[in-house]
């Protein structure tokens, strides 16, 4: 069984940077594409940003400049680095872990294997 724990949420300033982590337990090697998602108050969960196992990577238009993913193989960990964080980046983050990136490239939810509980994220003005 697959689980994923992300960490790394909290309370900042607009303009301040924050650095997610999600660590997966048990065996995640034949996940293709592993993402981020977030929910904002009142809004339907959306896609952040993809990463397949060569590397590449795909943001949303919104977060794309400012968000990094990033993955540690060897730690069974993926990371967000978020810079320059708004206030409509409130949200609790999610990440997860699809088998194939044929769909979860373009974040499309019932792809993805795995889900963690997600950490949150408030940025004020």
């Amino acid at each position: 069984q697959v689980q994923l724990v992300e960490s790394g949420g909290g309370s900042v300033q607009a303009g301040e940077s924050v650095r997610l982590s999600c660590t997966a337990s048990g065996y995640i090697a034949s996940s293709s594409c592993m993402s981020w998602f977030r929910r904002a108050p009142g809004k339907e969960r959306e896609g952040v940003a993809v990463i397949d196992k060569d590397g590449r990577t795909r943001y949303a238009d919104s977060v794309k400049g400012r968000f990094t993913i990033s993955q540690d193989n060897t730690k069974n960990t993926l990371y967000l680095q978020m810079n320059t964080l708004k206030p409509d980046d409130t949200a609790v983050y999610s990440c997860a872990a699809a088998r194939s990136c044929a769909s979860a490239w373009w974040f499309v939810q019932g792809s993805y294997n795995y889900w963690g509980q997600g950490t949150q994220v408030t940025v004020s003005s």
